[in-house]
Parts: structure tokens; C-alpha cells; sequence
């Protein structure tokens, strides 16, 4: 059996570059542009000593051990032998060598040591010939002219579709409300959806236009120039890959080839050209990663002015990806993985002092914990100030907060509730909804008249305070009578007549509890119609006898079971309408917030209006309700077993597109586009990911037996890269895997980008930065790869700039028999 040449392995010092490896591989700067100027400063750098930080050992340690071949007479073998000397199969002895003075030892470098990324250089001299500035600003002259083909492709024909198409009947009709300034109720944070409105509002949009799906834009909607300022943010990604890949230390080979990925995948590209998020969400994933690699580079000098800066819009960045859609989470958790791992490398890092420790743990709370959180905050708080009418979402919030809302006339509740008033009851815990009854019966249990929690506002929210059956009937012209703490009361639906009614019949969802239901009429009815009032609290005036509309907090009590009225997040089947199922709980909790309601509308002719000023809600408050009614929301978007969702894919659907998405009509004589990859980066950039992993664990394995095949620095640098791409895309893609909500092909897009990642860096280091391979070899490979990229973009570019006319005629789009491209 043949062996590779003598190796040398590394106990603490990094390996002599002079020595050969077993697989040996480019040290590559940044970029490969610099070569000639560069190449043999870098390597100045890394023989002296003091200048770059490498490697880090003690001071002390003065011998290294190297694993060498001898012959089995004793000597040693010669460097590029074929494994045998003499015919004698080959040994190994350890041997102690000095290094003193030898190239191969880095030792401490202000206590700071980087041994992955791009590799700080040293300023060049100022270019005496126009080529020479050429050649030195390349890597600025690269992304503008990727930047440019961008531009074509997320603009050409962006216009050409004049018709809503897909989500944009959801994110126009979101950015009209901002125009409008009506407040409106979604599952994804504000700040995409406030950047739809101001591209509205600079391109001329009025906010008029309702955005239903498949209607045609009317010529008082701007909808290219919309499209075109939100198609920017995909643009952009293009040159944040180039620069990512820059950052990472890739050649120049791989970072061409990670730029003509991003900007020749049709899926990318089709995604980019209407009014949607995922362009922003896309741009801040790219953007925050960036950040991230920008500030790894500058961990060999702590504390700088660039360290700082760069440290900071990280932290920007991941509160922007996040106030856009909340799977801006995956990447936040990249970021935090990186850095505990950066914090516990420092941790172990004795030269460190106790204050450096603290620096170091102090800035990455501030600039990755508390900055992020404040840029959410504060998109929520414009969202608020720019929302201030009463609009269709207002129910999703409290009370309180719609009393504030221009339009709405919770300002005219009386204060004080009364027995014979009109209310409506909102519960109180997040995301509840309000107390609603309609004509429909549950199919199961008792078949009496539903009983639900609707978080929108409608007539059938309307309750009648009445007294028990046998007290006298309530008549308005007597004295009246409050409400108050421990008054027994019936609550009869203004619509239909039935009483709020309870009984031992189990709950439709929640089996514990006992069913909620509209039992009975005016004349008709029994004790199970019985609720005790029980106050909490007042939001305004703490502990109160009497009930107040908007600030009183209160339990609703059934005097003959003891179980309290409660609606939580249980959602009832279709037969229900997906509302939010209410029953009575026979656990006494006083603490459970959905067991909380309060009088939000309240209408009596004998009393007098309230105060507007009564009633002010805190925005700490108004925060973590809404957030909580956005995730309460985004969970309850479950696949329907009664309804087939043709547009659904599940997430192992998509690293080999399975499966694409038509995102408008298919008929003849309307534009039509396809949500697809480009097949062959999505394939590649999968398969990429098994031949990252396996690489490193077959490197793992020779490292065991004692085989060295990089040296320090080389080693750091394929674990970085490789960590970057495996774990973004593993907090990409298995969250939804776990997650019950229903699943788009689109959902892939951001995790596609870290297997880009993965490609581009597999590639690198077994083709463009081998020593091995000459460099018109690496050029050949690099253009058949450019070749295929350009070929099968030209061959798909249809889906994403959009096919006109009948979809049959235009061959060879169906490469895999799931794709349901054509009319079958």
C-alpha cells in the first residue's frame, strides 16, 4: 500500500510552510488580484514573527515533535518516496526538533491570534499606471460590475405582468394601510412591511387600491416603480456575496463563482421582483452575515475603531432581519453560536486579563443582545405612531390601545357598566380575541349554539348584562343598578337570544374543560346561565368594587360548576371557522391571564360618555401583546386536512427541488411565473453539504493517524468557512422540520444561500486553491462551471422574468417529473 511523503505533525506550533504536506493547498489572501503585489508581502508577514498572529504557543516551548518516515535499516526516507525505501516497508519514529528562529512558529501577537478569514494586508503603494490601479482596486471593480448584470436581471420586465400576483395581495394592501394610516393585524414584524409603504409613498401611491389577487393595477397605481425600489434589496445581495466571500478568504475563483450563484438563480431572482418581503428578508441575511465575517477579520485588533463599527452593524443588521420576518431568528442564532464559541476560545485564553474577559463579554452583550432588541423595538414603535387610525386589525389589540386609535369610539363608553348595558368582552390574554356567538352549532357535544373567540369586530361580539331568572326582569326605567364585584349575571347574545350557558359536557378541543355554549332565549332558560363577576384588578385605579369599560380587569365565574370562562389558543376545526374555542376551566388560576376579561364596547343611552383621557396604554405593553398575537397567529397556520393547499411543499421537498410553485393564473393570455432554482445550484449546493461534512470527517480520521495535511492556519480556515455554511444552513432549514405551520418553496431561500456558501467553499479547496493544480487548469474549470451556470440560466430565465402565452409551447422546462410546469 502506497503513502504520501513524510508529514509533519503539529503539537502546539504551526507547521513549517517550507515542509511539504500530503495535500497541499494555496495559503490564500484576499483576493487573488493582489498576488502580484502581495504574495510576497504576505508571506514577509507571516515569517516575521511579531507581525501576524496565526498560531498562538508559550513562549517556553522550545521543541516540536515531528512524525517522520525512516527506512526499516534506519534511515530516513526520502521526501516523495512511494511509500517503500530499499524495498523495506516503511516506519516511523518520533524525532525532537528546536525551533529556534525556524518560519514555521508564530508566537503571540498582542495576546490576539486569527487563523481563518481573509488575511489583514499591509498597504500598497500608490499605483503608477492605469493598469497597476486596475489591478489593485479589482476587488472593487468586480462587485460594480456584478452589481450592473444585477440590476439587468432583477429589472428587465418587471413590468411586463400588470396583474397582482401572489403575495402581493397580502404586502401591497399592507403598505396601502400605512398610507392610510389604518392600523392593520399581520404575523410578520413592521419594518418590510413599512418599507412596501414608503415605496409607495416615493413613487406616488395614493394607498387606494385594495391589491386583490389576480385583479389588474389601475393606472393610478405605481406598481413597476414599487416593484423596481423593492427589487433594490435583491440587487444588492449580489455584491454582499461577493464581499462575504471576500471576508470568508475564499479565492478569487470561489468568490466569482459564489456572485454568479446569487445572481443567476432564477429562484432568487423571481422572488426579487414583486411587492413581497423576501427581498429585504434576503438582503439582511446576506447583510448580516457579511457583517459577521467583516468583524471576525478584525479580531487580531480588538477594541479598534473597525472592530466596534463592525461589531455594531452586526448587531443592526440582525435587528433588521428580524423586524422584517421572524425566521430572521436562524441567522441571530448563527451569530450567537459564533459568538459563544469566540467567547470560550477567550475564555481559555490565559494571556487574557479579567478586564479583557469582561470587555469582551460586555461589548457583545451590548452591540448583539440590547442593540438588536432596541432597532425591533423601535419598528414596532413607528409602527405605532404611524398606525394611529382605527383600522381592520385593531381588535388583535387591547383594549386600551384601540381607545387611542383616531376613529375609534371607545372614548364614548360610559365608564361605569351597568346592568341592562351592551357590551362586547375582550379577553385579556395575548392575542385573545373577543367573546363571539353566531347561529352554527357544534357538531359534537351538546349541539347547542357555538360559543367562540373572534378577534374581529362584528355584531355577533354583542352581550346583554341581564340579572338571574329569578330576579326581577330588567326594566330601564328603574333605578340603576352597577356592576359589581361578586354580582351574579346572565349574558344574553343581542343577535340571536341564546344565554352564555355552560354545562358538563367535555370541550370540542380542550377535553378537560367543560363545553361553552348559547343556550335558550328571553323566557327560556336555568342556573347553568349563572356567572359570578369577580374583579381583579383596575389598570387605572388598582383595586375596585365597581366594573369599569376598558381599565377593569375580571373573571367571569359559573356559580354551579366553579369553572371559569377561558379562551386560550385552542383552535376549533373548520366546522368552528378556525376561531379560538371558549370553555370553562375547572382549575382555579387566578394568575392565567385568558381567564382575564374586560368591557371594551359598552353602549347605555342612561349614561353619560367617558374621558378619552381615562385611558393610556403603555408601549412595553402594546409590544409584547402584538408579538404574542403574531406568533399565537403564525402557529395557527396549520395545513388543512379538509382543503388541499396546491402551493404547500414540505421542507425535504426542497434542497433537490422537488417541487416548484406557481405563483399566478396559468391561463393562456396572462404572464406566468414559476417559483424555482436554478437546478443546477440547488443540486449542487446540496450535494455540497454531504461532501462538506465527509471531507471533514475524513480529515478527522487521518488526523488520528497522525497524517497532517494543513497546517494551522489552513485547518482554521476550512473549519470556519465550513461552520459559517453547515450551521446557517442548519438553522435555516431544520426549525421547519419541527414547525406544524404550513410550508412554501420560499421558505428555503434564505438557507439556500449557506449552501451556496458550502459549494463555493468545497470547491475552493479542492480545485482553485490546490497547489497541485496549475492555474489554466483552475481557468478551465472555473469557465465550465461559469458555462453551465450562464446556460441553465438562459434555458430557466422564463419562470422568473415571466412566459407569455400558452405554457405548453414552450419545451424543456420540466426537468423532473414533479415539476408542475405544464398543463398535463
Amino acid at each position: 500500500m502506497n503513502r504520501p511523503p513524510a508529514v509533519a505533525i503539529d503539537f502546539g506550533t504551526a507547521a513549517d510552510p517550507d515542509v511539504s504536506s500530503s495535500f497541499e493547498f494555496e495559503e490564500v489572501g484576499y483576493p487573488d488580484q493582489y498576488h502580484h503585489h502581495h504574495q510576497h508581502q504576505y508571506h514577509d508577514q507571516r515569517h516575521n514573527e511579531e507581525a501576524l498572529p496565526l498560531y498562538s504557543m508559550s513562549v517556553s516551548e522550545e521543541k516540536a515533535r515531528r512524525r517522520v518516515r525512516v527506512a526499516a535499516g534506519g534511515a530516513q526516507g526520502a521526501e516523495g518516496d512511494s511509500g517503500f525505501v530499499g524495498g523495506e516497508k516503511e516506519q516511523f519514529e518520533y524525532q525532537e526538533e528546536d525551533d529556534k528562529g525556524k518560519a514555521g512558529v508564530y508566537r503571540p501577537y498582542n495576546g490576539q491570534r486569527i487563523s481563518s478569514g481573509r488575511v489583514p494586508l499591509q498597504h500598497l503603494p500608490p499605483p503608477t499606471t492605469i493598469k497597476e490601479f486596475l489591478w489593485q482596486n479589482t476587488d472593487v471593480i468586480w462587485p460594480i460590475v456584478y452589481t450592473l448584470l444585477s440590476c439587468w436581471t432583477r429589472f428587465h420586465r418587471i413590468g411586463a405582468s400588470n396583474m397582482v400576483v401572489w403575495d402581493e395581495a397580502h404586502f401591497g394592501k399592507f403598505g396601502s394601510h400605512y398610507l392610510k394610516r389604518e392600523f392593520y393585524f399581520d404575523v410578520h414584524p413592521p419594518l418590510g412591511k413599512m418599507l412596501v409603504g414608503l415605496a409607495g409613498l416615493l413613487s406616488g401611491y395614493d394607498g387606494s387600491f385594495e391589491f386583490k389577487s389576480g385583479e389588474v393595477y389601475p393606472d393610478t397605481v405605481p406598481y413597476v416603480a414599487m416593484r423596481v425600489m423593492l427589487a433594490t434589496f435583491g440587487v444588492l445581495m449580489v455584491p454582499l456575496a461577493w464581499f462575504t466571500s471576500v471576508e470568508l478568504g475564499m479565492s478569487q475563483w470561489a468568490c466569482h463563482l459564489t456572485a454568479l450563484m446569487v445572481l443567476l438563480d432564477v429562484g432568487w431572482l423571481c422572488i426579487s421582483r414583486f411587492i413581497l418581503l423576501d427581498s429585504m428578508l434576503l438582503f439582511f441575511t446576506f447583510l448580516t452575515v457579511f457583517c459577521l465575517t467583516r468583524f471576525h477579520n478584525e479580531q487580531y485588533d480588538p477594541f479598534s475603531l473597525d472592530w466596534w463599527a463592525w461589531l455594531l452593524f452586526t448587531g443592526i443588521s440582525i435587528g433588521c432581519v428580524t423586524s422584517v420576518k421572524m425566521i430572521g431568528l436562524f441567522v441571530t442564532a448563527l451569530v450567537g453560536v459564533y459568538t459563544i464559541e469566540d467567547l470560550w476560545d477567550k475564555f481559555g485564553d490565559t494571556r487574557l486579563t479579567v478586564r479583557q474577559q469582561v470587555n469582551h463579554w460586555a461589548a457583545r452583550v451590548v452591540c448583539l443582545i440590547v442593540v438588536p432588541i432596541l432597532v425591533f423595538m423601535a419598528s414596532f414603535k413607528i409602527h405605532f405612531m404611524v398606525l394611529n387610525h382605527s383600522g381592520p386589525g385593531d381588535s388583535q389589540m387591547s383594549s386600551l390601545f384601540q381607545a387611542h386609535l383616531v376613529g375609534n369610539d371607545f372614548y364614548k363608553n360610559p365608564l361605569d357598566v351597568a346592568f341592562g348595558s351592551k357590551v362586547t368582552l375582550k379577553n385579556m390574554g395575548w392575542g385573545g380575541g373577543l367573546l363571539h356567538s353566531h347561529v352554527q352549532t357544534y357538531p359534537v357535544g351538546s349541539n347547542q349554539q357555538q360559543v367562540t373567540c373572534y378577534h374581529y369586530k362584528d355584531n355577533n361580539n354583542e352581550w346583554t348584562i341581564l340579572p338571574k331568572w329569578n330576579e326581577k326582569p330588567y326594566d330601564p326605567n328603574d333605578e340603576l343598578r352597577f356592576l359589581q364585584h361578586g354580582d351574579v349575571i346572565r349574558l344574553s347574545h343581542v343577535p340571536t337570544g341564546r344565554n352564555l350557558h355552560s354545562h358538563t359536557v367535555a370541550a370540542p378541543v380542550s377535553k378537560l374543560n367543560y363545553e361553552v355554549s348559547g343556550y335558550g332565549n328571553s323566557s327560556i332558560g336555568d342556573n347553568h346561565d349563572y356567572w359570578v363577576v369577580e374583579i381583579v384588578d383596575d389598570t387605572k385605579r388598582g383595586k375596585i368594587p365597581q366594573v369599569h369599560s376598558l381599565t377593569t380587569r375580571m373573571r367571569l365565574k359559573h356559580q354551579a360548576l366553579g369553572c371559569y370562562l377561558r379562551a386560550a389558543n385552542a383552535v376549533l376545526p373548520q366546522w368552528g371557522f378556525k376561531q379560538i374555542e371558549v370553555s370553562c376551566d375547572k382549575e382555579n388560576n387566578p394568575k392565567d391571564a385568558h381567564t382575564y376579561w374586560n368591557v371594551e364596547s359598552h353602549w347605555n343611552d342612561r349614561l353619560p360618555p367617558g374621558d378619552v383621557k381615562l385611558y393610556k396604554s403603555p408601549f412595553l405593553r402594546d409590544f409584547w401583546h402584538l408579538n404574542v398575537a403574531m406568533m399565537t397567529s403564525n402557529n395557527a397556520l396549520v395545513p388543512d386536512p379538509d382543503k388541499e393547499d396546491i402551493l404547500a411543499s414540505k421542507p425535504f421537498d426542497w434542497p433537490f427541488l422537488h417541487l416548484g410553485l406557481r405563483m399566478c393564473g396559468w391561463g393562456d393570455h396572462q404572464w406566468k411565473y414559476y417559483l424555482m432554482g436554478t437546478p443546477v445550484i440547488w443540486w449542487g449546493s446540496t450535494i455540497s453539504l454531504a461532501v462538506g461534512i465527509l471531507t471533514f470527517g475524513v480529515y478527522i480520521l487521518r488526523w488520528q493517524r497522525k497524517y497532517n495535511d494543513m497546517d494551522a492556519r489552513e485547518w482554521d480556515h476550512f473549519l470556519y468557512v465550513g461552520k459559517i455554511a453547515l450551521f446557517g444552513w442548519a438553522f435555516h432549514f431544520v426549525p421547519f422540520l419541527i414547525m406544524g405551520r404550513v410550508t412554501y418553496l420560499h421558505h428555503y431561500l434564505p438557507t439556500l444561500y449557506f449552501s451556496v456558501l458550502m459549494l463555493a467553499h468545497v470547491l475552493d479547496h479542492f480545485i482553485f486553491s490546490s497547489r497541485r493544480l496549475s492555474h489554466q487548469t483552475k481557468a478551465i474549470v472555473f469557465g465550465v462551471l461559469a458555462t453551465i451556470l450562464v446556460g441553465t440560466f438562459a434555458w430557466f430565465s422564463g419562470v422568473a422574468f415571466g412566459i407569455e402565452g400558452p405554457i405548453n409551447d414552450h419545451w424543456g422546462l420540466k426537468w423532473r417529473k414533479t415539476w408542475n410546469i405544464y398543463n398535463d
